[in-house]
Formats: structure tokens, sequence, C-alpha cells
């Protein structure tokens, strides 16, 4: 058994301990792994949380790895026709014992519930297919005694996307998972209500202003502001001031060539991790084959730990 798990299966150590512990995670997290729908396929944020804490921890060793899939629902549910009928949408349920197997994380980021009300309006129905399925994943993440940690779903932009009424839904999904809380002690990193302040604050001078040009997928800028919130959590309370990623990483004199090759990695990391630990999603990229990606990425390790020598 992982060292990690068994210390906490044995000792009982409550994550709100381990998260006072030493900085950006607790003594011997190595994998990091980040669960949820095409926003995190995308990634970018995933990939601003590396490069911050590659840049500023230089000598911790970590492994961010990607397996969000496009389209994926916590609450297991599929509004008709999606995708023009050619398949539902993909549920965890059907993977997450694989992709845990495979990728054996120390540490876990979940986010859910963009895709789990289906865009359609609050519906108590749909609205405990969510917080079943997402008490399920807390329930057979923690079970391994690996921490995790959920993330409120991101802002839905009724401006630019074409159903309305939903991004209450999402406000009302981020209400709950925050207060479990205080309800059942979980850890909950409140990316939405970043995202939701930016907005208003940018729409009094600017009524047309988006980072998310369909209403649901940010662009960088929405990225980063979902990144600000798990790096304050990881205590890294100075990009609180930081507009951008670059502003925040200006402090190191490699930053632009670290990020560019965190960014490559990412990339065809997370094509490999996918195929090899299945869905049933198509219309994926298939990416290389787990192994030969392994190498590739261990030779951008190389690169990276040669620039942070500079």
């Amino acid at each position: 058994m992982h060292p990690i798990r068994l210390l906490c299966l044995v000792c009982l150590v409550p994550l709100s301990v381990w998260c006072n512990g030493p900085k950006p995670f607790p003594k011997n997290v190595h994998r990091i792994l980040f669960l949820g729908n095409s926003i995190t396929y995308g990634g970018h944020y995933i990939t601003d949380i590396e490069t911050y804490l590659t840049l500023k921890y230089p000598k911790k060793n970590f492994e961010f790895i990607n397996v969000g899939l496009p389209s994926e629902t916590v609450s297991g549910l599929s509004e008709e026709n999606h995708a023009g009928g050619r398949f539902p949408r993909p549920d965890l349920h059907e993977r997450l014992t694989r992709v845990l197997a495979q990728t054996q994380p120390d540490f876990v980021f979940a986010c859910y519930g963009m895709n789990d009300g289906i865009y359609l309006p609050l519906e108590e129905g749909r609205f405990q297919k969510f917080k079943d399925g997402i008490t399920w994943l807390h329930d057979e993440i923690t079970q391994l005694g690996v921490p995790i940690v959920h993330l409120t779903p991101p802002v839905y932009d009724e401006l630019r996307g074409k159903d309305k009424g939903y991004a209450a839904v999402l406000d009302h999904y981020a209400d709950w998972l925050l207060q479990q809380r205080k309800i059942q002690k979980w850890q909950v990193v409140d990316i939405h209500s970043e995202m939701q302040n930016y907005l208003t604050q940018r729409r009094k001078t600017n009524p047309e202003f988006t980072f998310a040009k369909d209403g649901v997928h940010p662009d960088a800028l929405g990225h980063w502001l979902m990144a600000k919130p798990v790096l304050a959590y990881l205590g890294q309370k100075d990009v609180q001031e930081a507009e951008t990623l670059e502003g925040a990483i200006a402090f190191h004199p490699k930053s632009k060539e670290v990020h560019k090759l965190i960014s490559q990695r990412q990339q065809f990391m997370k094509d490999a991790w996918l195929t090899s630990t299945g869905h049933k999603r198509p219309e994926m990229a298939v990416g290389l084959p787990l192994e030969e990606a392994k190498k590739k990425a261990a030779e951008i390790e190389k690169e990276i730990r040669e620039l942070l020598k500079k």
C-alpha cells in the first residue's frame, strides 16, 4: 500500500490537519489527479497550477495528472439527442475504478457540475443525482485514504450561452458543495464565486465582457480565475493580486520557457492517460501509448530541471 494511504488509514489524520502541514501539499504527496469534464480536459487551469508550483518549489517533485473527459457527468444524466444523437454523455461511474487503479493518486481534485444539470432549469431530481454522484465520488476516494478536494462548478455565462436560467442552477450546485465544508467537513475550493465576482465587476464597465464565448468553456483568463483559488487553498496567497498567470510567475527568469514545456507535456499526457484508462466517449484523440508518453514526459522534465537551475 502507498505510504500516504497507510498513514491516513492507520492514524486517521484529518485532511484539515494535513492541509495545515507542509506546503503546498502534505508530505509524501507526489501524484495529483484532476477529475472533471471538458473544462478540466482543456486543462489550462491545471497547467497554470503546475507551472506556478514548479517555479515556486523547484526542489519538489510533483506529477499532475489530467483525466478530465469532455461531456462527462458525475450525476449519470444525459439529455435527449446529446451531441446530435451521436452518443450519450459519459458517466464517471463507468471509469473511476480503472482511473484510480492506474494513476494511483496521492491527492485528488474534482470539478463537476457544469454538465450535471444537463442545461435545464433547476429540478430536484436532477439536483439529487448530482448530490448522490458527488457523495459517491467522495466516498470512493476517501475509502482509499486519499484526500479529495472538490471544486465548485465554473460559471455559466447566460450572455453567451443559450440556456437561460442555467446560471442559477450552477449557483445552487455550488452553494450545496460549499455547505458540505461545515456539514461533512469536506475540503471545497470555491472557483465559482471567483469567476462570478470577476465577471460582475468587468461587466460594470464593459457589458459585453466574457471569458467563455459559448457560455461554458473559459478562455485563458477564465482558467486563471479557476487556478487562483486552488493555489490560494494550497497556501499561495500571493497569487491573489495577479491578473494573469504571466504576472504571477514573473518572479522567475525562465517562467515562459517552463510554462511552454509544461503545457506541451500536459497536452499529450492527458490523451495518453485517457486512452490507457479507457472511457466510452467517442471522437477523442487517441494520443501516444502511455509508456511512450511517459518517456517523452521524462525528457521534458529534464529540460525543465535545467531551466530551473538558471
